[in-house]
């Protein structure tokens, strides 16, 4: 069996897989996507991912059966399920739950806001892409750090990594790229500081993956 991941460094989608991925310890191929440029519209990538974004798992089994999953959070209970080894959700019903939500609020609630697409729409309208962005990650980071107050112990939920930790780390770096204040977020911010000690959290981030743009 082969993973491969069709992704680009700085998407935030792109990002928690790949901690997921390094979590469980699961080797897999980098395919880079340039979604500047485009390669997400090409016929061959829109053949893999009908909607024509990033990003997509490519499952090939043994037999040479090709399986396609796309996005973030479908990709990362595929992984659970299909290797729970290391559990990225917690046996408890309550606690799965309350980790689905707040893998939710960055999910569904922030990066839709935050996205290419979103901020160029912004862009010809007339508006500050800037200005909009922040004011809704700041928002919702507002939302993650209520929530997660009920359930933090060194991570998210309870003391190890869960889906939670795979969408709040990716989410912080957007938040400092679109230059949002952290500030008001310290504990946000020591749950970063404790998974980015961790291998699969460090290894994931934008600026180490092969296609990173670097100033």
């Amino acid at each position: 069996m082969k993973l491969v991941l069709h992704n680009y460094w700085r998407s935030s989608a792109s990002h928690r897989v790949r901690i997921g991925l390094g979590l469980k310890g699961l080797p897999y191929d980098y395919v880079a996507v340039n979604i500047f440029t485009g390669e997400q519209h090409a016929d061959d990538y829109q053949a893999k991912n009908p909607s024509g974004q990033v990003l997509t798992l490519e499952v090939i089994e043994d037999g040479g059966e090709r399986r396609l999953i796309t996005q973030s959070l479908p990709i990362l209970e595929y992984l659970e399920d299909r290797w729970p080894e290391v559990p990225l959700l917690p046996r408890d019903p309550y606690f799965r739950a309350r980790t689905r939500m707040l893998a939710e609020i960055v999910n569904s609630g922030i990066q839709p806001l935050q996205n290419l697409s979103t901020t160029n729409k912004i862009k010809t309208l007339g508006g500050d892409p800037a200005t909009w962005t922040v004011e809704f990650i700041s928002r919702g980071l507002g939302s993650f750090a209520r929530a997660v107050a009920e359930t933090a112990g060194a991570f998210c939920v309870g003391e190890a990594p869960t889906l939670a930790d795979c969408c709040l780390v990716p989410q912080l770096a957007s938040a400092r790229r679109f230059g949002a204040d952290l500030a008001p977020f310290p504990k946000l911010v020591e749950i970063e500081a404790r998974c980015l000690e961790l291998p699969a959290f460090a290894d994931a981030a934008p600026d180490r993956q092969p296609d990173a743009v670097r100033s």
